[in-house]
């Protein structure tokens, strides 16, 4: 009878032990995201899980920090595009963490006792935790592939898109006569997806900062390369953070003579994905222009003004100055 009972009493513990482990397992696996939208600037818990989850499956190769930079951002739009997200922005919303968990682990006890004793260390799928010190041969060459994303390519689209030969309306210049601001025309709708990126933007931009940026991209430089229309937006952020420029969005963009779509109506036309998300990598950091305040179409721009700024680049058929 007493040996009965002490096998049962083995028993139990067993079981008991084994529901433990695999929900300590479970836990370190599954879905440990909260809520809140994850986007460039953001720290804490969130960015180190996703960070490792990212890291996990060779798109970041940087520091398990918990601080969301430019090298997050990157990867982050590198795996929404090699998955097919449909919003591929940087922001980490409910499809994004979604498809994360789906084809990632995360072992969180692991990962918060590496923070925790300050150590520098790796997260790599298909390397034994006690050899998490550096990633296997097969595992960098994926690394590296990956790494050549988004950034590398939009780059490489500008290049080709630059000698494409199409006809684009030049910018106005800031000396030139104020032009009659067009009043009659309604503003666009603003789109949903809009309203569900503007919720969580940086830097204080509201959805209609972004919307009305959108549609000055889309009016002035919706026939330049990409990185052409994302120069664009930051020459707008750049004179909105400037001290000689009005302080708002809208008071840049409709400061008379200051930008041709506002001249001829074209700020009123519906502006496309291309332009939005142009708009959100200038807000994210991404400034192609080395912090210009002006750009103009040297053939078809008459001010001798504007042909007296100093030059930084050009970018498609646009030269950016300050």
């Amino acid at each position: 009878m007493q040996n009965n009972r002490f096998i049962w009493m083995t028993a139990g513990a067993v079981l008991i032990a084994l529901v433990f482990h695999m929900t300590v397992l479970n836990q370190n696996e599954a879905h440990a995201f909260s809520n809140q939208v994850i986007q460039k600037g953001a720290v804490g818990d969130d960015v180190v899980e996703l960070q490792a989850r990212l890291q996990y499956n060779g798109y970041y190769n940087g520091s398990i920090d918990g601080v969301y930079g430019w090298s997050t951002y990157w990867a982050v739009r590198n795996f929404q595009y090699e998955f097919g997200l449909k919003e591929i922005d940087g922001l980490v919303g409910e499809s994004t963490k979604q498809k994360l968990t789906q084809t990632t682990k995360y072992n969180r006890d692991f990962v918060h006792k590496q923070l925790n004793s300050g150590k520098d260390f790796t997260h790599y799928g298909g390397v034994p935790l006690s050899k998490q010190s550096s990633p296997s041969k097969e595992f960098k060459a994926k690394m590296k592939a990956s790494s050549k994303g988004s950034k590398g390519g939009t780059e490489g689209n500008q290049q080709q898109a630059a000698q494409k030969k199409q006809p684009q309306k030049q910018q106005a210049q800031p000396k030139q006569q104020a032009a009659p601001q067009k009043q009659a025309a309604p503003k666009p709708k603003p789109e949903e997806k809009a309203k569900t990126t503007a919720v969580n933007m940086p830097e204080g931009f509201s959805q209609n900062d972004i919307q009305l940026m959108a549609n000055a991209v889309y009016g002035e430089a919706r026939g330049e390369p990409y990185i052409g229309q994302v120069a664009v937006a930051a020459v707008i952020i750049n004179r909105v953070n400037s001290p000689t420029f009005p302080n708002t969005v809208s008071g840049v963009i409709f400061e008379p003579g200051a930008f041709t779509a506002v001249a001829d109506g074209q700020i009123w036309l519906t502006p496309n994905d291309t332009a939005k998300k142009a708009v959100m990598d200038a807000i994210n950091g991404w400034d192609p222009t080395e912090e210009a305040m002006y750009y103009f179409n040297p053939n078809t721009a008459t001010s001798a003004w504007i042909w007296g700024r100093p030059q930084i680049k050009q970018i498609g058929k646009h030269i950016f100055c300050n």
